[in-house]
């Protein structure tokens, strides 16, 4: 027999707990091949509608005609949407810290799932409620032979749907009702026991749901240990019980976290400040652990560089180790060889491996010597002062003092354009966007990393503040001042407390690139205000930013290519 749960275990009761009923419209079954059309959701708390989200969503790509038939939504409707770029952080926000709920739930979640990974969007993970599966757990056969959604409306009386998103939303929120109501008399209170109630909750789960009770329901960054003391996973949460819970519930789907919890003895946590530290703790925890469950953990193997080798004549080489002068960092050897490969052929440095001495070379030209794209200094056809030129150009890219290789390439997509090379022109455009997005984004980290001692802060959301000191690229403290405290006596007890940050040499001075990374993406929210600096903090001006815009003209022409 499970244990009977305390009244601090038992959790939210399903009054107090905010719904978002979900359902989307799309152009197909397979999320990642077929695209969204329509988002309708609608906000539910103890029975009473909180707001509604609907949009039509340009899917980039043809409404097949038995969809056009199914849905009504046409390719006109469409044609002036929001895409789901635009259209997806709403919806995150308006679905913040709420329950998620859909008939068939894996479709509607896998959709947004896949979008949010295709667009840079980190996924919430909150927990799912898939009325479908609800449905089958409660209702019998005599009382529902068929568990569609209009089969289900009719047997509760509530809307009915019609193949658009928010009317089916509406339909849904209906039937989830009627679902609760059903669920009540068989002991189904709160939110935990709904979502433990579904199936695929193991014995193990259930068993070990106590492993959740010490937890504060703050910020911070929970570690499963399993029977050795061994650090299984690493994980952040806003409010850490109810996050760690869930792992005991239906809503924890994932085979290899039900593994992870059938190992795991105990959760230990460290409480946090707010979100931003909780991200950089696990940062930090994943890198000393290297936790066996967290996939973070096994892909994260470092970062890659690109720097001109010490010789008479320098080529880009793909590196480990960051160094003065050097390009990146790089998520992978791949990104980082695209990029030195685009700029080699700009540039019109060589692209071979051998030593070259500065005097009497004993080479033959290769290829690239015939294609134009190196002067052959392997064979003597070009001296040391002839190709510093080339190796300057980069050097200048990488220092913010010029964007002569952007130039020279772009110049070379014209070419392309102009003889109606089209195709082979967009692989060049697509190739220089790269290399753009690459500088930009090593001049940004790397400004943030010059900086000795900034201090920022961005709204709770409760009218207080969250506090971040950084230094040199690195989170020194984090703290919160309250609402009706005053945040200057806070931010003078973080900086004296803060940890002492010694740069090391390098564009980020040390800094882990992915704690670089997490800052700057808080620092460059709209809501965040920089309290002080120790100096300027800017880019520079002459090198990927004035590009900015052209890397906008290339997203759209990009989208209208795949459309």
């Amino acid at each position: 027999m499970a244990a009977q749960l305390t009244f601090d275990e038992l959790g939210t009761p399903l009054r107090d707990t905010t719904f978002v009923v979900v359902d989307l419209e799309t152009t197909g079954g397979r999320a990642g091949q077929d695209g969204i059309t329509e988002i309708g959701a609608v906000k539910v708390r103890g029975g009473e509608v909180l707001g509604e989200f609907g949009t039509l969503v340009d899917p980039g790509r043809a409404i097949p005609p038995q969809i056009v038939s199914l849905t009504g939504i046409t390719e006109a409707m469409v044609a002036d949407a929001p895409t789901i770029d635009t259209v997806l952080p709403a919806f995150l926000e308006f679905a913040t810290d709420a329950v998620l709920v859909a008939h068939n739930a894996q479709f509607d979640t896998g959709f947004l799932r896949t979008a949010a990974a295709e667009h840079g969007y980190p996924w919430p993970r909150p927990p799912v409620v898939c009325t479908l599966r609800l449905a089958r757990r409660v209702l019998s056969r005599v009382d529902a032979p068929s568990c569609k959604l209009s089969a289900l409306a009719a047997l509760f009386g509530t809307d009915v749907p019609a193949h658009r998103a928010l009317d089916d939303a509406r339909a849904t929120v209906g039937v989830l009702h009627g679902l609760l109501e059903r669920v009540g008399p068989l002991g189904v209170q709160s939110l935990e026991e709904l979502l433990g109630f579904l199936p695929n909750v193991t014995t193990e789960q259930r068993r070990k749901r106590g492993m959740a009770a010490h937890l504060p329901e703050r910020p911070g960054v929970y570690l499963f240990r399993g029977p050795r003391d061994e650090v299984l996973y690493v994980g952040t949460a806003s409010n850490l019980r109810r996050r760690v819970r869930q792992y005991f519930t239906g809503s924890e789907g994932r085979g290899k976290m039900r593994e992870m919890v059938a190992l795991a003895e105990r959760v230990d946590y460290v409480e946090c400040a707010h979100a931003l530290e909780a991200g950089v703790r696990e940062l930090r925890l994943l890198s000393a652990h290297r936790p066996s469950y967290n996939r973070r953990a096994k892909n994260a193997r470092g970062q890659w560089w690109l720097a001109l080798t010490e010789e008479p004549f320098p080529r880009l080489s793909v590196v480990r180790t960051e160094r003065e002068g050097a390009l990146g960092p790089f998520r992978s050897r791949a990104a980082a060889q695209r990029v030195a490969e685009t700029l080699t052929a700009a540039t019109g440095l060589r692209s071979c491996t051998q030593r070259i001495p500065a005097r009497s070379p004993q080479g033959s030209p290769c290829a690239q010597f015939d294609l134009g794209r190196c002067g052959a200094p392997c064979a003597g056809k070009q001296s040391v002062s002839d190709y510093a030129p080339a190796a300057r150009s980069v050097t200048g890219l990488v220092a913010g003092h010029g964007a002569e290789p952007l130039r020279a390439a772009e110049a070379e997509i014209d070419a392309l354009a102009r003889a109606e090379h089209f195709e082979l022109a967009a692989q060049r455009r697509d190739d220089l966007a790269a290399v753009v997005r690459s500088v930009g984004t090593a001049h940004r980290m790397a400004s943030l990393a010059s900086i000795a001692e900034l201090v920022a802060a961005a709204p709770d959301g409760s009218g207080g503040w969250e506090i971040a000191v950084v230094r040199h690229g690195r989170l020194a403290a984090a703290g919160t001042a309250r609402r009706g405290v005053a945040p200057m006596p806070v931010v003078e007890q973080l900086l004296a407390a803060a940890e002492t940050v010694i740069p090391a040499s390098g564009p980020l001075r040390g800094a882990p690139p992915e704690e670089v990374r997490v800052l700057l993406r808080w620092l460059t929210r709209p809501e965040v205000r920089l309290v002080r600096s120790s100096q300027g903090w800017a880019e520079p001006a002459w090198a990927a930013g004035p590009w900015y815009r052209w890397l906008d003209a290339v997203a759209e022409a990009a989208t209208a290519e795949r459309g």
